[in-house]
């Protein structure tokens, strides 16, 4: 081999391995380094009527990593996953509301006209997303956690609604 063609390669083992170092390095930052938890109340929790709730499922139980756990309560202004909230780390998590009910891993959430309330403040603990003025709760039978930046379906909740 030759010394140019030396170089030729150590130059290309040196762009590839800092490619390959920094791709690994977004995936494992939340891993390594996760949000710390959270512990929002709902404000005038005592006087404010739940319009919904319900329960996070594992979608995909052959998936260690994609998993989701604890409550959400859907009141009219907002949406409050609950103390016992719980999801496995990952990059970009976001809460949509999705018209859809029983939501699995083959649902298409990315196509359903879904409201994204926000990036996910942590991956446990109580935490409030307010809900767009005027949208008619009725029209969304789950939340779901979803990770942006893979398009993965990490925890689905169906919602029912109060007194049903």
């Amino acid at each position: 081999m030759t010394t140019k063609g030396l170089a030729v390669g150590l130059l290309a083992g040196a762009i590839l391995g800092t490619l390959a170092g920094f791709a690994a390095g977004i995936f494992y930052f939340p891993f390594l380094f996760p949000p710390p938890e959270v512990n929002e109340q709902v404000p005038d929790g005592d006087h404010r009527p739940a319009a919904a709730a319900g329960s996070f499922v594992h979608a995909d139980p052959s998936d260690p990593i994609h998993y989701g756990k604890g409550g959400v309560t859907l009141y009219q202004e907002l949406l409050h996953l609950e103390s016992d909230f719980e999801v496995g780390p990952g990059p970009k998590y976001h809460v949509y509301l999705v018209p859809e009910t029983s939501i699995t891993p083959d649902t298409r959430v990315e196509e359903t006209m879904f409201v994204d309330l926000g990036r996910l403040k942590a991956f446990s603990g109580s935490q409030n997303y307010p809900i767009p003025v005027g949208l008619d709760l009725r029209d969304y039978g789950s939340v779901v956690i979803w990770c942006e930046h893979f398009n993965v379906l990490i925890a689905p909740a169906e919602l029912k609604p109060s007194g049903a």
